[in-house]
């Protein structure tokens, strides 16, 4: 009875325990290296690792850290981070994404379809890989109040969507008033398409990424709807409160 009581105990841990991002650290993490002081009001989401709901906001909290947790530099190499004991769920799709408007647009600047988290198709929820660097693009515009956005597709289990949104500075030495790439997509949530469990099939809802809009996005905001046929993503992320396949770019 103990041995199964105990079974029971590790199979609902590791259903619970998704992956998370801590690499620069997500909005109120307590699971980073280290992160700036909470904001008058806020606590620690110790929740960071659930699924986003399906038809709430898209990220766990519309209120920026106080200061940035990264500066990163136009046409430089950053590094994206996960925790090690979260379940991988056979991996799936990830995407990498800038915003200059909490997150309303956001352009695509990197993205790993079919196996994140993992170097080769495998059912397993062990992650193999926990960071990812990859060059930031040389065009991405200067700002001191841009947001780094993860979204995250997984192949096996419940239909879910995963996403952290962390808040970072970017210098750009070119000027560089703005930047075009595809848009991101928000899969398995209100107003978007589902992708079905992969079954093996790590093509699966491939089209949907490679189908996105072009949008393009300046450190004011963005020029281009992000989604002409779709809910736009704006009116489900409300303004900041107050407070006091392969590995391709």
């Amino acid at each position: 009875m103990l041995f199964k009581i105990a079974s029971v105990a590790a199979l609902v841990s590791s259903v619970a325990a998704h992956m998370a991002m801590n690499e620069p650290c997500p909005r109120f993490s307590p699971n980073c290296a280290t992160q700036p002081q909470l904001p008058a009001g806020q606590s620690y989401n110790h929740n960071i690792k659930d699924p986003i709901a399906y038809d709430g906001p898209v990220f766990m909290s519309d209120v920026p850290w106080p200061q940035p947790v990264a500066s990163w530099t136009a046409g430089q190499p950053v590094t994206v981070g996960f925790q090690a004991d979260g379940a991988a769920h056979g991996g799936g799709h990830c995407q990498f994404a800038i915003s200059y408007d909490n997150g309303k647009t956001a352009a695509i600047v990197h993205k790993v379809m079919e196996h994140c988290f993992f170097n080769d198709p495998l059912d397993s929820n062990t992650a193999e890989v926990l960071k990812y660097t990859f060059t930031l693009p040389a065009d991405i515009p200067a700002s001191s109040n841009a947001q780094f956005i993860w979204i995250w597709t997984n192949a096996v289990g419940y239909r879910e969507l995963y996403t952290g949104i962390s808040d970072i500075t970017i210098t750009n030495s070119g000027g560089s008033k703005s930047y075009t790439g595809k848009s991101a997509i928000y899969p398995n949530h209100a107003g978007y398409d589902t992708i079905p469990a992969f079954n093996g099939d790590y093509t699966t809802g491939l089209s949907l990424y490679n189908n996105a809009p072009n949008v393009t996005i300046t450190s004011s905001g963005y020029i281009a709807e992000q989604l002409s046929n779709k809910k736009p993503i704006s009116s489900r992320i409300s303004e900041p409160s107050s407070s006091n396949s392969s590995e391709t770019s």
